[in-house]
């Protein structure tokens, strides 16, 4: 299982943003880890921008997007992004994309959320075939009429991951994409719903076996502080109570509520908790560190000290 960390844009001023998430990579990459993964923050900075930043600053380290909504721009608008990222990033870009929830597109933007499955198909239709450029993309479905020449090509073989939590969404997943994102997903949900239906898609497809990257909060601490870490979760992460989709996932699933997927104590429990999720068949995990303290100080002593012992579980894990 690769290990990589998510780095946001969610804290600090807007000065600030872009220079704490190119730290954020060059540390992920001088630690050896797979992976930096970057949320789209409905209200925040462009994951696909802070992408085309980090590649700048980096050499090696894949970066993801975890994840892209697809409402919020035209397919081909969006695979010319991702293949100028791409570009910056001298091919290490991982596109995670997803049609997001009804609270960000419908209650925050204002745009249409009806029959998000099936529009997620006619659009990957588009990009895939604009991500095979360069030349014409010409796609006729019941969402999109194009015909767009492109003269823009991706510089290496640019994986696309989708964010999949329900049954026909996995489908699409197998059959569409190399893979899927997930947020709130257990190693029970994985194991019994996630990884059976989006390889059985993927093999019935032709396609080979597609990469499952979870995400999970993660906190370094003692035992007697594990409650506490998990309450931290519930109170700075807990999307579940607004977004019926994660509340169908978890019922696959043994956990409530995000708390119950952090992985929080010390090495040896977040180790095996860790184990469990490759068992389950996670191929990648995206670490959410999950920093606890009083204070400024204390916290950020939190989030080091977490992030370190990441970076050493990681090699163990691989």
């Amino acid at each position: 299982m690769r290990v990589g960390v998510m780095s946001g844009p969610e804290r600090g001023d807007s000065a600030r943003k872009a220079v704490r998430m190119i730290e954020d990579a060059e540390w992920a990459e001088s630690a050896g880890l797979d992976t930096v993964w970057v949320p789209q923050v409905p209200t925040d900075f462009d994951a696909l921008v802070a992408v085309s930043l980090m590649g700048a600053r980096t050499s090696r380290i894949e970066l993801g997007t975890a994840v892209v909504p697809l409402q919020t721009q035209h397919p081909i608008a969006l695979a010319r992004q991702a293949m100028s990222a791409q570009a910056a990033a001298n091919g290490r870009l991982a596109l995670g994309v997803g049609p997001s929830h009804h609270w960000i597109v419908r209650d925050m933007l204002g745009l249409p959320y009806e029959r998000p499955a099936a529009f997620t198909r006619d659009y990957l239709e588009v990009m895939d075939a604009a991500l095979r450029g360069p030349g014409d993309v010409d796609v006729e479905n019941e969402t999109f009429t194009v015909h767009n020449p492109l003269g823009l090509g991706p510089v290496a073989p640019l994986p696309v991951l989708l964010a999949a939590l329900g049954p026909v969404m996995l489908r699409i997943a197998g059959e569409r994409a190399d893979g899927t994102v997930l947020w709130m997903a257990d190693e029970r949900a994985v194991a019994e719903h996630v990884v059976p239906r989006i390889t059985k898609a993927a093999e019935e497809a032709g396609r080979p076996a597609p990469r499952v990257v979870a995400g999970i909060p993660v906190c370094l601490c003692r035992p007697e502080e594990v409650d506490a870490a998990r309450a931290r979760a519930n109170r700075i992460l807990g999307e579940a109570e607004v977004s019926p989709n994660y509340q169908r996932l978890l019922d696959y699933g043994d956990a409530r509520d995000v708390g119950d997927l952090c992985a929080a104590g010390d090495e040896k429990a977040i180790l095996a908790r860790m184990r469990r999720f490759a068992d389950a068949g996670v191929t990648d995990l995206s670490v959410r560190l999950l920093p606890l303290g009083e204070n400024r100080d204390e916290l950020v002593a939190s989030k080091l000290r977490t992030r370190e012992m990441i970076a050493a579980l990681a090699a163990e894990l691989r």
